[in-house]
């Protein structure tokens, strides 16, 4: 009769006082942070679940779920200029950050000023919100379309631009070594060594941010940039519930197609 085993487990190694002070340390820092963000946005509790704001939830979220058909053709047309001005947009950012790209990759610039100066760039951009640059452009130009296309064409060269000299700096340089062993020019090198490397990552990411900004362009429609975000702003200042339940309908599939494309498209290609 075999004899029975018994599983010995080992022993639990003892932590460390640094460890659990480091511990306490984070969780107090960790719930102070929540205490003061909370006690310092004035967050009014008794309003909040006021009979004024369930009624007012009980009146307008029926009408959002109940969305007037007979706007449909206006919130298609609208979600069209949306993507319009997405696209063209994106499409300039795209090529646009291509030179920031080349220049703050460390592998194509030895200058290390010309580096920082084109990172420093980068982060500048993005340092400023879509909505923000919006703004500017529609009180520089006017409320239109194209103002909503600056903002997001400068928005996106930061993100882009990033992207690009992390895709540049990350590529084979035994390929373009090797071209410039066997006597290859500067343009050889670029058109057969670099930028074949690159431009898969460069199309997935140039798609990937054209998801982010059609989001982005309905936004930025609120604030007179146009596109469908426009129809939003008026229907919420006429308190049109309903229509404002169309517009978010088709926002809700249009980019929900969008992103299964741009899924499939990425996937192809990288």
């Amino acid at each position: 009769m075999a004899q029975s085993q018994t599983l010995v487990l080992p022993p639990k190694k003892k932590r460390s006082t640094k460890k659990v002070v480091r511990n306490w340390i984070i969780a107090v820092l960790l719930i102070a942070m929540y205490v003061w963000t909370f006690s310092d946005i004035g967050i009014n509790w008794s309003q909040i679940f006021s009979e004024r704001t369930l009624n007012n939830m009980g009146r307008v979220i029926p009408q959002l779920f109940s969305p007037e058909w007979a706007v449909a053709p206006d919130a298609l047309r609208l979600m069209g200029e949306t993507l319009a001005m997405a696209y063209t947009g994106t499409l300039m950012a795209a090529l646009l950050a291509v030179p920031f790209g080349f220049f703050a990759a460390k592998n194509m610039i030895d200058s290390r000023l010309i580096n920082t100066a084109a990172k420093w760039s980068l982060d500048g951009i993005r340092a400023f919100p879509e909505i923000m640059l919006a703004l500017i452009f529609v009180a520089a130009i006017g409320p239109s379309a194209f103002a909503g296309v600056l903002a997001i064409a400068v928005g996106s060269i930061g993100m882009l631009g990033k992207l690009y000299s992390e895709v540049i700096e990350s590529i084979d340089m035994h390929v373009v070594e090797s071209l410039e062993a066997n006597g290859a020019n500067k343009a050889q090198i670029l058109f057969y060594g670099i930028i074949p490397q690159v431009i898969p990552e460069f199309l997935s990411y140039a798609i990937y941010r054209y998801e982010i900004d059609v989001r982005s362009s309905t936004i930025l429609g609120l604030i007179g940039a146009g596109g469908i975000g426009m129809m939003i702003q008026i229907s919420t200042m006429n308190r049109n519930w309903d229509e404002v339940g169309m517009a978010l309908l088709i926002i809700i599939l249009v980019v929900t197609v969008i992103d299964y494309f741009s899924s499939y498209l990425r996937k192809r290609i990288v």
